[in-house]
């Protein structure tokens, strides 16, 4: 058994995917160029319709929240402030939904009330939804 193999034993393969993650995240911190590229990188092995909308939502999120830096995130691509997720994209491929979503963290400046939405279904992106997410991001990266 070879050295690297003992540091693995034991893990199972999503534990030793998101420890190659987190060593990517925290590069990603230091160089969004190098965020974005890892993030590019789970968009394209993604399987349709998931690779289209997070491609789409993509364009949306850097156009609308160009402060907010793109990396991934459990294996989802998502955005960050100061290293903190704001929003991510899960693709409905990855647990089998039948809808990808559109989540929201506690960093996003979202707050209504009491009581708020943090996750929204996607089934599809027409105008109306890339809109509706286009001031969702503004507003959350606010």
């Amino acid at each position: 058994m070879s050295p690297s193999d003992k540091k693995s034993a034991g893990f199972t393969a999503e534990e030793q995917e998101r420890a190659k993650e987190l060593k990517a995240e925290e590069r990603a911190n230091k160089n969004r160029a190098e965020g974005e590229r890892d993030l590019l990188s789970k968009i394209a092995e993604m399987p349709e319709p998931d690779r289209s909308m997070a491609a789409r939502i993509h364009e949306i999120i850097t156009a609308s929240a160009p402060d907010l830096w793109p990396k991934t995130w459990y294996g989802m691509p998502a955005y960050a402030r100061d290293g903190k997720v704001v929003c991510f994209f899960q693709p409905a491929a990855k647990f089998g939904a039948r809808y990808a979503t559109l989540g929201f963290n506690d960093s996003a400046n979202l707050d209504e009330g009491n009581m708020w939405p943090t996750s929204f279904a996607l089934k599809e992106l027409t105008p109306a939804e890339e809109k509706q997410i286009a001031a969702l991001v503004e507003k959350a990266a606010g």
